[in-house]
């Protein structure tokens, strides 16, 4: 199913790209239109031969293919020299996975002491205000939520830097390090990552409370704290997990906002330039890595459930 799904995800893009514009264009300029000067047409030719522009679709398409699974991705039209779209995914791909990465932890580190709270207060006051609080997150927009950040903690507080510099360390000892820099990026995208998380913790927490096995805990004198995050907690993260797969892809499309937001030369931004300048095999490529990365990690999600719960091995 996987293989399936990559093909099909690779086929409708290769397939849409190719209707949306003229790859030419994109990699002679104007010169694609000038068919009557024999150097031009000289060059037309050349072009369509290299990039196989004279070949049918579907054989476009197995080309294609096949140079991408040797991992040869092709060129960059948009750029002067047209250097290899390996340099570009080299270059953008590691710090939208450090983004990620650290959305997901923060998110996680969030939701986890948050639901439990609330399903071990479940319809008290302070319940009340932590499901206000989760839906005011998950109802408000990225970019909207990146602005009252930035406003509060980068410019009224000055806790933390408003810019992003590729070329600082990652850690240090003052804001010139990306760690903290990338920390304004990571909070926006992880706190209504967080709200979805600590909802669905929650509901599954109140029902698994109510199982025999925690009133014989709690028969036992075992504490409160124990019978939560020891006996309740491992066996209600199924939901979690679940969706901590299938939210990948929506991190991934809350990062191309917050990247351009942030000023962060990532995958995100890459790929909105790269489709206002018809730049095709560097949307191709960033497509395929992303829905690569997708896949593979909602069939690990899918392993991690028989370390949750060995009865879902049998």
């Amino acid at each position: 199913m996987m293989i399936a799904l990559l093909v099909a995800v690779s086929m409708l893009t290769f397939g849409a790209m190719s209707l949306l514009g003229d790859p030419l264009f994109n990699i002679l300029g104007p010169v694609a239109g000038d068919t009557e000067n024999p150097e031009n047409l000289a060059k037309i030719n050349a072009a369509k031969e290299q990039y196989y522009l004279d070949k049918p679709l579907p054989e476009r398409y197995v080309r294609w293919a096949g140079d991408f699974l040797t991992g040869d991705f092709g060129v960059q039209f948009s750029t002067d020299g047209q250097p290899p779209v390996a340099n570009l995914i080299k270059e953008r791909l590691p710090r939208t996975l450090r983004l990620m990465v650290m959305a997901q932890i923060l998110a996680v580190a969030i939701a986890i002491p948050w639901g439990v709270l609330a399903a071990s207060r479940a319809n008290k006051p302070s319940d009340r205000i932590s499901t206000f609080t989760a839906f005011l997150f998950v109802s408000l927009p990225n970019f909207a939520l990146a602005v009252i950040l930035f406003y509060v903690f980068a410019l009224k507080l000055d806790w933390l830097p408003d810019t992003y510099n590729a070329t600082d360390p990652f850690f240090g000892f003052t804001h010139k390090h990306r760690f903290t820099q990338l920390l304004l990026p990571a909070f926006t995208l992880a706190l209504p990552t967080a709200s979805v998380y600590q909802r669905l913790l929650r509901t599954d927490l109140i029902t698994t409370l109510q199982e025999d096995f925690i009133l014989m805990a709690r028969a036992k004198g075992e504490s409160r704290r124990k019978v939560l995050y020891g006996h309740a907690l491992r066996p209600s993260l199924f939901s979690v997990v679940t969706i901590f797969g299938i939210n990948a892809g929506a991190l991934i499309g809350g990062a191309l906002v917050v990247e351009i937001y942030f000023r962060i030369p990532g995958v995100g931004t890459a790929i909105v330039e790269a489709v206002l300048r018809e730049d095709f095999p560097v949307v191709l490529a960033l497509v395929m890595i992303i829905a690569t990365g997708f896949v593979v990690l909602n069939f690990l999600v899918d392993i991690l459930y028989t370390f949750i719960d060995p009865r879902v091995r049998r």
